[in-house]
């Protein structure tokens, strides 16, 4: 350790005669430390800071009753949230209550409809409107969908019937005991798919198509005498009445492979005609064109003179001559073999046609070739006043519009009007 120094009386300053006194190195150190805080003063430096407690502080037992950590958090939640919190979740659950009701009151009235209008299917029904309760306590819906799908219509099924029912006065208590009710009005559509008519028609192997807004295509193939053969139509659709369909079936045709076509009938351009192919080839051939010329029927509906036929039958350059114009197979194709072939029936096999297809052809009327491919239908019978409104043809089928009013179900559907 260094010893202190003294300083020495000639060292002293002049006119000084009191003596230094020894310096001690520790009070130096001392006067380096914080200066100790004022009495009352946690933080001396305005820092924010306090200070610890002494560690003399009286000793206490934890208080195990106190509060829990969740509980003093919720109680430190302002009320106006709690009330908000409690209004949520109430109004959660009466949602969930009135959904619930809907749900019910929906296949109720699903089993009503099913049992009034005898259907096969379960329908669709959709209660709109929101909260569901409160109008259940009026008796009354403001609207509701159904949805009913293959719904029978005399020769066909409906594909779907759709239809959206306005101001629906209830009876019964909802939603437990739904006994029936009463539509004020109603606006929907119908659909009769070309699918279910191919299926169902039993018109064989005839297919459906749209044609145009009011007409459908009839193509396929129908059996006759062992033969296939190919079958056109066309089928116009009109209304009839407030509830029903119809169909005009026109520009019917079979053909008879590519050797002749038949149109059921006895008007111009009807009957057993020849095809262009046919005829040009018959022209190639003086022999069966020379056996058909000479019968008179055929010749004389032909519609050339008779001194040129004549003369045809007895030269072969003529004959030639005649035949080899393209006026002659024209007039060749119009003429109508029916009746003709009746009386000389060796003239079909001459072209290739099997007899016994004009035979079932003959047979084969005009009204009951039409019958096999009619569209025609009614809306089945349902309670209060339905009426169709606009008809039109879609690519999927025939579509009606309709609307009514006063519609009873359920109940109400029962009871005399």
């Amino acid at each position: 350790m260094r010893t202190p120094t003294r300083i020495s009386a000639s060292q002293a300053p002049q006119g000084d005669t009191r003596e230094m006194a020894p310096v001690n190195p520790y009070a130096e150190l001392a006067g380096l430390a914080d200066p100790e805080p004022e009495p009352g003063r946690d933080d001396p430096l305005d820092l924010g800071l306090r200070t610890e407690p002494d560690d003399d502080e009286a000793w206490a037992p934890p208080n195990h009753r106190k509060a829990k950590r969740g509980i003093s958090r919720f109680a430190a939640v302002p009320l106006t949230v709690k009330l908000v919190a409690t209004v949520l979740v109430a109004a959660s659950f009466a949602g969930l209550a009135d959904r619930f009701a809907v749900l019910y009151a929906q296949n109720k009235a699903a089993e009503k409809l099913k049992d009034s209008l005898h259907l096969a299917a379960d329908p669709e029904v959709d209660i709109e409107g929101f909260p569901f309760l409160t109008q259940v306590a009026d008796k009354r819906l403001d609207r509701v969908r159904v949805a009913i799908p293959d719904l029978a219509a005399d020769r066909v099924s409906l594909a779907k019937f759709e239809a959206t029912a306005e101001n629906v006065t209830l009876d019964g208590d909802l939603p437990t005991s739904l006994k029936g009710g009463t539509v004020e009005r109603m606006h929907g559509d119908v659909l009769l798919s070309f699918e279910d008519m191919n299926r169902e028609l039993g018109a064989s192997q005839v297919r459906f198509s749209e044609l145009g807004p009011h007409s459908v295509r009839a193509e396929g193939r129908l059996p006759i005498a062992g033969h296939e053969l190919r079958v056109h139509a066309r089928a116009h659709i009109r209304q009839a009445g407030d509830r029903g369909i119809s169909t005009e079936v026109s520009g019917m045709r079979l053909d008879i492979g590519d050797i002749a076509v038949y149109r059921p009938g006895t008007g111009k351009g009807e009957g057993l005609q020849l095809t262009r192919k046919t005829a040009r080839q018959l022209s190639r051939e003086a022999a069966k064109v020379k056996a058909m010329l000479a019968v008179p029927a055929i010749a004389d509906r032909i519609g050339i003179p008779q001194e040129y036929i004549d003369a045809a039958l007895h030269n072969e350059k003529k004959l030639h001559d005649l035949i080899g114009t393209p006026r002659f197979i024209s007039k060749l194709m119009k003429v109508n073999l029916v009746d003709v072939v009746a009386d000389h029936p060796w003239l079909l096999k001459k072209v290739g046609i099997d007899p016994k297809i004009l035979g079932s052809l003959a047979g084969l009327t005009k009204p009951e070739l039409a019958d096999r491919l009619d569209l025609s239908f009614r809306l089945p019978a349902t309670p209060g006043d339905v009426r169709l409104r606009t008809i039109s043809v879609e690519r999927e089928g025939i579509r009606a519009q309709l609307s009514g009013t006063g519609i009873p179900f359920g109940e109400a559907a029962k009871q005399p009007r």
